[in-house]
């Protein structure tokens, strides 16, 4: 009798096992789907894998088939990566990235080290009116959120902190943000800096000192161009209705350098090249110099 009431537990206990090996982790009570053995239930939160680099990643003893990672310094920022059984992939398709892409860059005739590129551009120019080498146009201290696109929608409703929250480009005032910040672009770390990471917006006193080498006679924009920054002719946006002025005439470019209620930008014509204060609304071209 003893060893009939052992076995009727045993049986009662794997099969309470057996109705509950399916896990769900939620807050509603509900339980897992039929087809899984584990599922993550959230309208709020969601699912966090294993964090780590690259050379952490390959430390990791024979791992199995399936293992996801998510790889903090592979690709531009970090890569949701799957064990295929001989490498490792990346989730959304394709060959998993090894590292951080480098950043195409060119060290100019005053030794700083820039982008060689404007930000947004798919190629060196290879011509001042080369216009897949334009790129997008950036209203002062506003981060990468959309606004910067050519076709981006406007909205003249101003923004109250630095980070507008849509990718709309916002006409019809001075400045973008009300009220201003100074602080913005300030730096590598600054906030809303767009550069990719290790750049930064070049300073008023870099810009000139860029200018200066273009030589006598250069100060327009063949000799922007003609300098190893390539830097085009790639127009503006304007601060009162969104409108594209000047493509393919002007260029326009950002620093990082505010002037009370404006900040400094470089422009260069057919005749002529110079600073000069901005209103913060506009949309100029940005290129990044390396910390």
């Amino acid at each position: 009798m003893k060893n009939l009431k052992l076995i009727f537990v045993a049986i009662i206990m794997i099969a309470s096992y057996s109705l509950t090996a399916q896990v769900a982790v939620n807050t509603d009570g509900s339980s897992a789907d039929g087809s899984a053995m584990l599922e993550v239930k959230s309208t709020t939160k969601g699912f966090l894998p294993p964090r780590m680099t690259e050379t952490q990643r390959d430390a990791i003893s024979t791992p199995a088939t399936g293992l996801i990672v998510f790889c903090t310094d592979c690709g531009d920022n970090g890569e949701a990566q799957i064990y295929n059984g001989t490498a490792w992939t990346n989730m959304i398709g394709g060959a998993a990235s090894a590292g951080p892409i480098p950043i195409p860059n060119v060290t100019s005739s005053t030794g700083k080290i820039w982008m060689d590129r404007n930000l947004g551009a798919s190629q060196v120019a290879t011509s001042s009116t080369d216009s897949d080498s334009y790129g997008d146009l950036y209203q002062w201290g506003r981060a990468a959120d959309g606004h910067e696109s050519r076709t981006s929608n406007t909205t003249a409703t101003l923004a109250t902190s630095d980070t507008p929250g849509h990718g709309d480009f916002i006409i019809n005032s001075s400045d973008w943000r009300n009220p201003q910040n100074d602080n913005l672009w300030q730096g590598v770390s600054g906030i809303n800096n767009p550069c990719p990471s290790g750049y930064r917006l070049p300073t008023e006193a870099e810009w000139t000192a860029e200018k200066a080498t273009w030589g006598v006679g250069a100060d327009n924009a063949a000799g922007a161009f003609a300098s190893p920054l390539k830097l085009p002719v790639a127009g503006s946006r304007s601060y009162s209705n969104g409108s594209l002025d000047d493509v393919g005439a002007y260029g326009f470019y950002w620093s990082s350098t505010v002037d009370g209620a404006f900040s400094r930008g470089l422009a260069f014509g057919s005749s002529s090249a110079g600073m000069g204060s901005v209103y913060r609304a506009f949309g100029f071209s940005v290129r990044c110099i390396k910390d």
